[in-house]
């Protein structure tokens, strides 16, 4: 009897444990995923925009293009290299995409979704515009196996040349990219532009707005903005509206006229240009960041976890745009 008692024992406490190590593992499992994405984040960061990097300093502006370019192709994806002159010096934007269109058709609708690579002169551009360009390299990522609906294209496109003394101007790398649609008669839907998303504050009054927008957004900067024109107020919504209804991650959406403070300042501008509905997704740069266009704008002031939410909700907001379903 004390020999199947002690057997019995043994078998219970075996089974106890394999219990246990089976719940930790599904706490972990669980956990994984959102933290394997912010450290994924920070390490694209970390590589592109640990210095600055702009036709300036051409080898650091090359290395950031190559990480992109590498990542890319080890998502498996070919790449689409747009390349011009600026300035005396050759530069690219980088493009790849997915798309349900039958072959050699052109698409009957395409959505963008972009950043700019480049950094300010002086800043290394960690949050101006390393998080946007992280975030659609694992956007990028993510949507890999997204199928849109028939006749449906997503560009994933990374810009050089946003900042000074290119802005608003021909050598701008999403001019370049808009004008080149436009002439050869594409249908953008709709660009969503990422512009600075990595800075994020529960402090009251961290947030500053516009003049006379004050009373109408929260004076915490704690939340991710969809901002456009009057003209792509449509988009703003949609968009905004799809992100909502993914993620409990804090959002505003602003429409208002270009003249208000900030909201042409990014390459969703060149998109409206060309007569196409744009947006930029922000987090109002130096309407929050202290380190704006400062070489203080450093990988070690993100808020990676943030960002992490922010861009598993944008791509649910993609699928739900571009009328995908997984494969």
């Amino acid at each position: 009897m004390r020999k199947f008692a002690r057997s019995h024992w043994k078998i219970l406490i075996a089974i106890l444990l394999a219990i246990a190590l089976a719940t930790l593992t599904l706490e972990t499992d669980s956990a994984a995923p959102a933290q394997d994405l912010s450290v994924r984040l920070r390490t694209h960061v970390e590589a592109i925009a640990s210095k600055e990097h702009n036709t300036a300093t051409p080898r650091a502006l090359e290395q950031a293009a190559r990480h992109i370019e590498t990542t890319l192709e080890g998502y498996g994806y070919r790449l689409r290299r747009q390349e011009y002159e600026a300035g005396g010096q050759k530069v690219r934007n980088i493009e790849v995409a997915v798309s349900n269109t039958a072959p050699g058709a052109k698409p009957e609708r395409i959505f963008i979704v972009g950043a700019h690579y480049d950094s300010a002169r002086g800043a290394p551009g960690a949050n101006d515009n390393g998080s946007g360009t992280a975030a659609v390299l694992e956007l990028a990522r993510l949507l890999k196996t997204m199928q849109p609906s028939r006749g449906t294209e997503v560009k994933f496109v990374f810009f050089v040349n946003e900042e000074p003394p290119w802005f608003m101007g021909e050598e701008m790398g999403s001019m370049q990219h808009a004008r080149d649609l436009k002439k050869n008669g594409h249908n953008v839907e709709g660009a969503l532009i990422l512009e600075t998303i990595g800075w994020y504050s529960q402090a009251q009054n961290s947030q500053k707005l516009p003049p006379g927008l004050e009373k109408h957004y929260p004076s915490t900067g704690n939340f991710i903005a969809f901002v456009g024109t009057l003209e792509s107020s449509a988009l703003v919504r949609q968009a905004l509206a799809a992100f909502k209804a993914q993620s409990d991650f804090p959002a505003e959406g602003l429409a208002a006229p270009a003249h208000v403070m900030g909201v042409t300042l990014s390459d969703h501008s060149s998109y409206n240009r060309h007569g196409y509905p744009a947006l930029m997704i922000t987090d109002t740069a130096f309407l929050r960041y202290p380190y704006y266009h400062t070489a203080e704008d450093t990988p070690d002031k993100l808020d990676y976890a943030s960002m992490a939410r922010v861009v598993k909700g944008l791509a649910r907001t993609m699928e739900s745009l571009a009328g995908a379903a997984r494969t």
